[in-house]
C-alpha cells in the first residue's frame, strides 16, 4: 500500500450503514428499523411544496445561500418557541448549521484538538461517530463504560479518567437521550458537567430532544463551554437532507463558521429545513404515536421470555437477549424482514409504524419463543 496513506486508517473499520442483503434471500417486507429515522415519510402537500420550490426558485446552476442567515433565523425561532425561553435567548450568532450533524461533530473536533494535544472523553456504549471522526482526525480517544443497569455514566471513573489521560480531555460528548441505550441525563450527570473546567467544551447530542423534551439549552446559550447539537433527521422527517445544527455561544458558533465548508448545506436541504419548519406543529404531531407505540413495545417485549428491554425517552429501544447471543437474535430477525441495529452488546429497535412494531413483536416471538 502507499507510503502516503496513514497506516492507521489503513486498519480502521468505517462506520457501518444498511448493511447490504442477499436479495435472493430478501423477504417479502422489510422494515428498516436499524438507524432511527422517522417511519413516516414527508406529506405528499409538503413534498409537491418543495418540488415546485426548487422548479422557480432554487437555481441549479448557483451555489447555496453561503451565510444560511434565513435558515438560522427560523431555526432561532422554533427552538425558543419549543423550549419555551426567552425569544432574545437564542438568535442567528447563537446558531451553525450542519450537513447533519456529524459535520458539526467533526468541526467541532477540528476547533479544539488538531493541531495540538488533545483528546476526547465519551462514555460507551453510545453514538459511534464521536469516536470514528476522532480517529480519522488523529485525536486520542478516552472512554469509559456506562453503569451496566441504568447505562448512566460513572462520574468517577470519568473524573479518574480525565485525570489519568495523557493528553489533556479538551471535549466531553454526552447524548441525551443516550444511543443506543434511550436513557436521558440524569441530574447527577448534569452536576458533573456544570462543574467541569471552562476549559473542557462540553458537547450535548440532542438528536431525540423532540421525543424526550429534555434539553440542556439553558446552559448552550449561558455557559461559554456548552454546545448542543441536534438534526432534522429523526422528528422532522428530513433524513434524506441531512441538515443538523449546533447552538452555542457567539464565540463557539463563530469558530465552527470558520471550520465548515463554504456552500456546506444544498439549496435544496435548505429549502426542505425551512418548510419543515415553517410547518412543525404538524409534522410533529406524529412525535406522540411513536411515543404511545414505544411504550407499547417496551410492555410487550418486557413480557418476552429472554429479553431484557430497558425504559427509553428516545424514538428507539434497547434491548439484550438473556438466552441467546445478540447476533443470533439480530440474525434471525435479518432474516425475517426486522432490520434492527446490533450495537454495543445488544440490539436497538426503532420505533416503526403500528402494522412494523406488529410485525417486530411477531418476528421476536418466533425468535425466542
Amino acid at each position: 500500500m502507499s507510503a502516503f496513506l496513514r497506516p492507521d486508517l489503513l486498519e480502521f473499520a468505517a462506520y457501518s450503514a444498511h448493511p447490504q442483503t442477499d436479495a435472493e434471500a430478501m423477504p417479502a417486507i422489510i422494515d428498516h428499523l436499524d438507524t432511527n429515522e422517522c417511519a413516516y415519510d414527508l406529506p405528499i402537500a409538503l413534498k409537491e411544496k418543495l418540488a415546485w420550490q426548487y422548479q422557480q426558485e432554487i437555481r441549479a446552476n448557483r451555489y447555496p445561500d453561503g451565510g444560511q442567515e434565513t435558515l438560522k433565523g427560523a431555526i432561532a425561532q422554533y427552538v425558543t418557541a419549543s423550549a419555551g425561553i426567552d425569544p432574545s435567548g437564542i438568535t442567528i450568532p447563537n446558531i451553525s448549521v450542519g450537513n447533519g450533524s456529524d459535520e458539526l461533530i467533526r468541526s467541532l473536533l477540528i476547533a479544539t484538538c488538531v493541531g495540538r494535544p488533545g483528546a476526547i472523553l465519551v462514555a460507551t456504549p453510545t453514538f459511534s461517530m464521536y469516536s470514528i471522526l476522532a480517529t480519522t482526525l488523529g485525536i486520542p480517544v478516552v472512554t469509559v463504560e456506562r453503569d451496566q443497569a441504568t447505562f448512566a455514566v460513572d462520574v468517577e471513573a470519568a473524573q479518574a479518567a480525565m485525570a489519568e489521560s495523557q493528553d489533556p480531555i479538551r471535549m466531553v460528548f454526552m447524548v441525551s437521550p443516550n444511543s443506543p441505550t434511550g436513557n436521558g441525563l440524569t441530574e447527577r450527570e448534569l452536576t458533573w458537567l456544570r462543574q467541569l473546567p471552562k476549559d473542557i467544551l462540553v458537547v450535548v447530542d440532542e438528536a431525540y430532544f423532540e421525543f424526550s423534551q429534555q434539553t440542556t439549552l439553558s446552559e448552550a446559550i449561558t455557559q461559554p463551554n456548552w454546545v448542543v447539537t441536534r438534526t432534522f433527521s429523526k422528528a422532522f422527517r428530513l433524513a434524506a437532507h441531512r441538515v443538523g445544527y449546533a447552538i452555542a455561544a457567539p464565540e463557539i458558533v463563530q469558530v465552527l463558521e470558520k471550520v465548515r465548508l463554504p456552500y456546506n448545506l444544498p439549496s435544496f436541504s435548505q429549502a426542505a429545513a425551512r418548510l419543515a419548519l415553517a410547518h412543525y406543529p404538524s409534522l410533529l404531531a406524529t412525535v406522540a404515536e411513536v411515543q404511545s407505540e414505544r411504550d407499547r413495545l417496551t410492555t410487550i417485549l418486557n413480557n418476552l421470555p429472554g429479553l431484557k428491554v430497558w425504559p427509553s425517552v428516545a424514538n428507539f429501544l434497547y434491548c439484550r437477549p438473556t438466552e441467546s447471543t445478540a447476533e443470533e437474535i439480530f440474525t434471525h430477525l435479518r432474516q425475517q424482514g426486522t432490520h434492527v441495529r446490533h450495537t454495543g452488546g445488544g440490539l436497538r429497535i426503532t420505533i416503526g409504524t403500528p402494522e412494523e412494531n406488529d410485525r417486530t413483536i411477531a418476528h421476536l416471538e418466533a425468535t425466542l419463543m
